[in-house]
Protein backbone atom coordinates (compact mmCIF):
# COMPACT_ATOMS: atom_id res chain seq x y z
CA UNK A 1 0.00 0.00 0.00
CA UNK A 2 1.30 3.78 -0.86
CA UNK A 3 1.35 6.36 0.81
CA UNK A 4 -0.09 8.28 -2.19
CA UNK A 5 -0.23 7.94 -5.94
CA UNK A 6 0.37 10.88 -8.15
CA UNK A 7 -1.71 10.99 -11.92
CA UNK A 8 -0.10 13.12 -14.18
CA UNK A 9 3.35 13.28 -14.96
CA UNK A 10 2.98 17.46 -16.11
CA UNK A 11 4.20 20.30 -13.68
CA UNK A 12 1.75 19.96 -10.71
CA UNK A 13 2.51 16.02 -10.63
CA UNK A 14 6.62 16.72 -10.61
CA UNK A 15 5.56 19.58 -8.05
CA UNK A 16 3.84 17.32 -5.54
CA UNK A 17 6.68 14.36 -6.06
CA UNK A 18 9.33 16.48 -5.45
CA UNK A 19 7.65 17.46 -2.35
CA UNK A 20 7.00 13.94 -1.27
CA UNK A 21 10.00 12.72 -1.96
CA UNK A 22 11.61 15.16 0.39
CA UNK A 23 9.05 13.93 3.30
CA UNK A 24 10.06 10.39 2.39
CA UNK A 25 6.71 9.56 1.08
CA UNK A 26 5.98 6.08 -0.31
CA UNK A 27 4.35 7.13 -3.54
CA UNK A 28 3.93 5.47 -7.09
CA UNK A 29 3.63 8.20 -9.91
CA UNK A 30 1.84 7.29 -13.08
CA UNK A 31 3.14 8.90 -15.96
CA UNK A 32 5.45 9.34 -19.18
CA UNK A 33 9.10 10.42 -18.40
CA UNK A 34 8.71 12.81 -21.53
CA UNK A 35 6.40 14.66 -18.96
CA UNK A 36 3.96 17.11 -20.62
CA UNK A 37 3.20 17.68 -24.03
CA UNK A 38 1.87 20.98 -23.42
CA UNK A 39 4.99 22.53 -21.99
CA UNK A 40 7.28 20.59 -24.58
CA UNK A 41 5.22 21.86 -27.28
CA UNK A 42 4.88 25.85 -26.17
CA UNK A 43 7.56 28.36 -28.12
CA UNK A 44 8.06 30.87 -25.70
CA UNK A 45 7.61 30.77 -21.59
CA UNK A 46 8.07 34.28 -20.17
CA UNK A 47 6.41 33.95 -17.01
CA UNK A 48 7.76 31.53 -14.98
CA UNK A 49 9.67 32.85 -12.01
CA UNK A 50 13.76 32.49 -12.09
CA UNK A 51 14.39 30.97 -15.28
CA UNK A 52 13.93 34.14 -17.79
CA UNK A 53 12.75 33.34 -20.85
CA UNK A 54 12.62 29.73 -22.10
CA UNK A 55 11.56 27.31 -24.44
CA UNK A 56 8.65 25.01 -23.35
CA UNK A 57 11.20 22.06 -24.44
CA UNK A 58 14.31 23.89 -22.62
CA UNK A 59 11.61 23.82 -19.39
CA UNK A 60 10.72 20.04 -19.84
CA UNK A 61 14.25 19.22 -20.46
CA UNK A 62 15.36 20.98 -17.07
CA UNK A 63 11.72 19.05 -15.27
CA UNK A 64 12.85 15.77 -16.11
CA UNK A 65 16.65 16.57 -14.95
CA UNK A 66 15.01 17.78 -11.59
CA UNK A 67 13.75 14.47 -11.40
CA UNK A 68 15.98 12.32 -12.46
CA UNK A 69 18.65 14.17 -9.80
CA UNK A 70 15.80 13.63 -6.99
CA UNK A 71 15.85 9.63 -8.28
CA UNK A 72 12.04 10.14 -9.06
CA UNK A 73 10.49 7.63 -11.74
CA UNK A 74 7.25 7.53 -13.44
CA UNK A 75 5.28 3.89 -14.08
CA UNK A 76 4.20 4.73 -17.61
CA UNK A 77 0.85 2.80 -17.54
CA UNK A 78 -2.69 4.35 -18.12
CA UNK A 79 -4.65 4.78 -15.06
CA UNK A 80 -7.84 3.69 -16.27
CA UNK A 81 -9.92 3.49 -12.77
CA UNK A 82 -9.68 5.03 -9.16
CA UNK A 83 -12.60 3.88 -6.96
CA UNK A 84 -12.60 5.15 -2.96
CA UNK A 85 -12.68 1.73 -0.65
CA UNK A 86 -13.05 3.91 2.92
CA UNK A 87 -9.96 4.48 3.79
CA UNK A 88 -8.00 3.75 0.73
CA UNK A 89 -7.75 3.92 -2.87
CA UNK A 90 -7.76 0.94 -5.52
CA UNK A 91 -6.29 1.59 -8.71
CA UNK A 92 -6.44 -0.21 -12.30
CA UNK A 93 -4.12 0.55 -14.79
CA UNK A 94 -2.94 -1.68 -17.60
CA UNK A 95 -4.82 -5.16 -16.11
CA UNK A 96 -2.54 -4.18 -12.63
CA UNK A 97 -4.29 -3.43 -9.36
CA UNK A 98 -2.48 -1.02 -7.32
CA UNK A 99 -3.22 0.67 -3.26
CA UNK A 100 -2.95 4.21 -1.74
CA UNK A 101 -4.29 6.00 0.95
CA UNK A 102 -4.32 9.46 -1.05
CA UNK A 103 -4.52 10.55 -4.80
CA UNK A 104 -3.13 13.48 -6.81
CA UNK A 105 -5.09 14.08 -10.04
CA UNK A 106 -2.52 16.26 -11.99
CA UNK A 107 -3.91 15.14 -14.98
CA UNK A 108 -4.82 18.29 -17.41
CA UNK A 109 -7.56 19.24 -18.88
CA UNK A 110 -9.27 16.41 -20.92
CA UNK A 111 -9.66 18.42 -24.57
CA UNK A 112 -11.53 15.47 -26.24
CA UNK A 113 -15.50 14.92 -24.96
CA UNK A 114 -16.10 11.55 -25.01
CA UNK A 115 -18.64 10.62 -27.71
CA UNK A 116 -22.56 10.62 -26.88
CA UNK A 117 -23.43 7.61 -24.46
CA UNK A 118 -19.63 6.59 -24.19
CA UNK A 119 -20.54 6.91 -20.41
CA UNK A 120 -23.42 4.88 -20.54
CA UNK A 121 -22.12 1.66 -21.99
CA UNK A 122 -18.81 1.68 -19.53
CA UNK A 123 -18.30 -1.92 -18.70
CA UNK A 124 -20.92 -2.93 -21.21
CA UNK A 125 -19.00 -2.64 -23.95
CA UNK A 126 -17.02 0.44 -23.60
CA UNK A 127 -13.43 -0.42 -22.36
CA UNK A 128 -10.71 2.21 -21.92
CA UNK A 129 -7.78 -0.83 -21.77
CA UNK A 130 -7.08 -3.28 -24.50
CA UNK A 131 -5.17 -5.56 -22.37
CA UNK A 132 -7.55 -5.69 -19.59
CA UNK A 133 -10.50 -6.21 -21.83
CA UNK A 134 -9.30 -7.30 -25.53
CA UNK A 135 -9.87 -11.15 -24.78
CA UNK A 136 -13.12 -10.84 -24.21
CA UNK A 137 -14.13 -9.81 -27.88
CA UNK A 138 -12.02 -12.54 -29.51
CA UNK A 139 -13.14 -13.78 -32.47
CA UNK A 140 -15.75 -10.53 -32.73
CA UNK A 141 -16.16 -7.59 -34.82
CA UNK A 142 -14.89 -3.82 -32.34
CA UNK A 143 -14.16 -0.38 -33.04
CA UNK A 144 -11.13 1.40 -31.27
CA UNK A 145 -10.49 5.13 -31.24
CA UNK A 146 -7.18 5.75 -31.09
CA UNK A 147 -6.27 9.32 -29.68
CA UNK A 148 -2.13 9.01 -30.26
CA UNK A 149 0.18 6.85 -32.27
CA UNK A 150 1.66 5.32 -28.40
CA UNK A 151 -1.21 3.50 -28.34
CA UNK A 152 -0.75 1.96 -31.47
CA UNK A 153 0.68 -1.40 -30.39
CA UNK A 154 -2.68 -1.64 -28.15
CA UNK A 155 -4.91 -1.37 -31.53
CA UNK A 156 -2.32 -4.19 -33.20
CA UNK A 157 -2.86 -6.58 -30.18
CA UNK A 158 -6.68 -5.92 -30.64
CA UNK A 159 -6.79 -6.57 -34.15
CA UNK A 160 -4.65 -10.36 -33.43
CA UNK A 161 -8.04 -10.87 -31.52
CA UNK A 162 -10.34 -9.52 -32.73
CA UNK A 163 -12.20 -10.90 -36.22
CA UNK A 164 -12.99 -7.45 -36.91
CA UNK A 165 -11.37 -3.83 -36.27
CA UNK A 166 -13.13 -0.44 -37.42
CA UNK A 167 -10.32 2.22 -36.45
CA UNK A 168 -10.67 6.13 -35.95
CA UNK A 169 -7.72 8.21 -35.16
CA UNK A 170 -7.60 10.96 -33.40
CA UNK A 171 -3.83 12.54 -35.48
CA UNK A 172 -1.84 12.48 -38.44
CA UNK A 173 0.37 9.88 -39.84
CA UNK A 174 -0.96 6.74 -38.58
CA UNK A 175 0.96 3.81 -39.22
CA UNK A 176 -1.58 0.58 -38.94
CA UNK A 177 -2.22 -1.51 -41.89
CA UNK A 178 -3.50 -4.85 -40.76
CA UNK A 179 -5.78 -6.95 -43.19
CA UNK A 180 -8.42 -7.06 -40.69
CA UNK A 181 -7.85 -2.95 -39.66
CA UNK A 182 -10.49 -0.77 -41.52
CA UNK A 183 -10.16 2.92 -41.22
CA UNK A 184 -13.17 4.64 -40.16
CA UNK A 185 -14.17 8.57 -40.15
CA UNK A 186 -14.86 10.21 -36.65
CA UNK A 187 -16.86 8.69 -34.29
CA UNK A 188 -20.12 10.63 -33.12
CA UNK A 189 -22.19 8.31 -30.98
CA UNK A 190 -22.69 4.51 -29.24
CA UNK A 191 -26.05 3.36 -29.09
CA UNK A 192 -27.50 -0.17 -27.76
CA UNK A 193 -29.56 -1.73 -24.74
CA UNK A 194 -27.92 -3.88 -22.29
CA UNK A 195 -24.87 -3.72 -24.41
CA UNK A 196 -23.46 -1.69 -26.97
CA UNK A 197 -24.84 -2.50 -30.51
CA UNK A 198 -23.50 -0.28 -32.52
CA UNK A 199 -21.67 3.17 -33.16
CA UNK A 200 -22.46 6.09 -35.30
CA UNK A 201 -20.28 8.32 -37.32
CA UNK A 202 -20.59 11.91 -38.17
CA UNK A 203 -21.44 11.23 -41.67
CA UNK A 204 -24.61 9.44 -40.46
CA UNK A 205 -22.47 5.86 -41.15
CA UNK A 206 -23.87 3.57 -38.46
CA UNK A 207 -21.68 -0.02 -37.94
CA UNK A 208 -22.78 -2.61 -35.56
CA UNK A 209 -20.16 -3.74 -33.12
CA UNK A 210 -19.92 -5.98 -30.08
CA UNK A 211 -17.44 -3.06 -28.06
CA UNK A 212 -15.57 -0.10 -28.32
CA UNK A 213 -11.67 0.65 -27.26
CA UNK A 214 -11.46 4.22 -26.53
CA UNK A 215 -7.37 4.86 -26.08
CA UNK A 216 -7.10 8.47 -25.14
CA UNK A 217 -4.10 10.31 -23.34
CA UNK A 218 -6.55 11.23 -20.20
CA UNK A 219 -9.85 10.31 -19.34
CA UNK A 220 -12.59 12.68 -17.84
CA UNK A 221 -12.77 13.23 -14.22
CA UNK A 222 -16.24 11.44 -13.83
CA UNK A 223 -14.87 8.17 -15.82
CA UNK A 224 -11.84 8.06 -13.98
CA UNK A 225 -13.23 8.59 -10.71
CA UNK A 226 -16.95 7.64 -9.61
CA UNK A 227 -18.43 9.96 -7.70
CA UNK A 228 -15.86 12.83 -7.70
CA UNK A 229 -17.47 16.52 -8.53
CA UNK A 230 -16.55 18.53 -11.19
CA UNK A 231 -17.51 21.80 -13.06
CA UNK A 232 -17.94 21.94 -16.73
CA UNK A 233 -14.62 20.17 -17.69
CA UNK A 234 -12.88 20.80 -14.62
CA UNK A 235 -12.22 19.32 -10.85
CA UNK A 236 -14.45 21.37 -8.14
CA UNK A 237 -11.33 21.43 -5.34
CA UNK A 238 -10.76 23.72 -2.49
CA UNK A 239 -7.83 25.82 -1.45
CA UNK A 240 -6.17 23.05 -0.22
CA UNK A 241 -6.84 20.91 -3.14
CA UNK A 242 -9.41 18.94 -1.53
CA UNK A 243 -12.19 17.35 -3.71
CA UNK A 244 -15.19 16.27 -2.34
CA UNK A 245 -13.71 12.57 -1.98
CA UNK A 246 -11.91 12.29 1.22
CA UNK A 247 -7.72 11.93 0.48
CA UNK A 248 -8.27 12.83 -3.19
CA UNK A 249 -6.85 16.16 -4.04
CA UNK A 250 -6.45 17.81 -7.86
CA UNK A 251 -3.54 19.85 -8.98
CA UNK A 252 -2.92 21.85 -12.41
CA UNK A 253 -5.12 22.66 -15.55
CA UNK A 254 -7.49 19.93 -14.36
CA UNK A 255 -8.73 22.17 -11.61
CA UNK A 256 -9.43 25.26 -13.71
CA UNK A 257 -7.61 28.58 -15.25
CA UNK A 258 -5.75 30.31 -15.68
CA UNK A 259 -3.51 27.37 -17.31
CA UNK A 260 -0.81 28.31 -16.20
CA UNK A 261 2.31 26.46 -15.14
CA UNK A 262 3.59 28.78 -12.29
CA UNK A 263 0.09 27.79 -10.76
CA UNK A 264 0.04 24.44 -11.53
CA UNK A 265 3.63 24.50 -9.80
CA UNK A 266 2.37 25.71 -6.68
CA UNK A 267 -1.32 23.40 -6.65
CA UNK A 268 0.55 20.55 -6.83
CA UNK A 269 3.08 21.74 -3.45
CA UNK A 270 -0.22 22.56 -1.97
CA UNK A 271 -1.46 19.54 -2.38
CA UNK A 272 1.55 17.15 -1.36
CA UNK A 273 1.53 19.45 2.11
CA UNK A 274 -2.10 18.71 2.56
CA UNK A 275 -1.84 14.94 1.54
CA UNK A 276 1.56 14.80 4.54
CA UNK A 277 -0.85 16.33 6.93
CA UNK A 278 -3.79 14.44 5.88
CA UNK A 279 -1.98 11.02 6.30
CA UNK A 280 -0.31 11.96 9.62
CA UNK A 281 -3.85 12.26 11.05
CA UNK A 282 -4.21 8.88 10.27
CA UNK A 283 -1.30 7.90 11.50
Amino acid sequence: MYDAAIIGSGPAGLSAALCLKLHEKNFIWFGSMAFSDKVEKSEKIANYPGVGMISGEELNKKMRAHAEEMEIETVDKMVTTVGAMGDYFSLLAENEMYEAKTVLLSTGVVQAKGFVNEENFVGRGVSYCATCDGFLYKGKTIAVFCGSKRYEHEVAYLAELAEKVYLSVGYKDCDIDLPNVERIGVIKEVAGGLKIKSISLFDGTEIPVDGLFCLRNALAPTTLVPGIEIDGAHIVVNRKQETNLPGLYAAGDCTGRPYQIAKAVGEGNVAAHEIIEFLSRKN
